[in-house]
């Protein structure tokens, strides 16, 4: 079974059970609601999966209680954890046009229009204006290439490519 990360369950919360997550998800309505299964990846322990019977904001964190966990001695081991969801259970009907997993950007190829090999996308940073592809080149340093229509012509899942024009200055 394939999984995606949701979010990083870093503490409890009180003694009834909650426990606190870090979210690592643009669909946090979505991920994070009464009735979904997620799956605990704890630091020193087995994976286990968790059914949500309920969840509240609060700060930068989701709180999040699992069913049949009442007390703090329930969840206390689970610390620290990773939270992921099983691959299947993502929709492509969650994204808009020209929006992506970032599972399904990282590896992919990146050519210029030419057809010219650049690199491969091996991270993707989540920047205030837009997001921004880590492009691993053979023998050169990293590209930081914005995701902008100006600079990313076609993104072409199906034959694991990205056709992008480089601006000056990006070679």
């Amino acid at each position: 079974m394939e999984y995606l990360e949701i979010g990083r369950l870093v503490n409890t919360q009180g003694i009834k059970g909650e426990v606190r997550v870090q979210p690592n998800t643009d669909f946090i309505d979505e991920r994070f609601k009464v009735g979904n299964h997620v799956f605990a990846f704890p630091k020193n322990g087995n994976m286990e999966e968790l059914e949500i019977d309920g969840v509240r904001n609060h700060k930068e964190f989701i709180l999040l209680h699992f069913k049949g966990r009442d007390s703090i001695n329930d969840v206390e081991y689970l610390k620290p954890a990773i939270l992921k969801i099983d691959a299947n259970q993502r929709k492509t009907s969650d994204l808009k046009p020209g929006e992506y997993f970032y599972q399904q950007i990282i590896g992919l190829d990146v050519v210029d229009e030419s057809g010219n090999q650049v690199g491969v996308i091996k991270d993707i940073m989540d920047m205030p204006a837009n997001d921004v592809w880590v492009v691993d080149r053979k023998d050169k340093d990293d590209l930081l290439l914005p995701k902008i229509d100006s600079v990313v012509k076609k993104v072409d899942i199906p034959n694991h490519k990205v056709i992008v024009e480089l601006m000056e200055g990006m070679e």
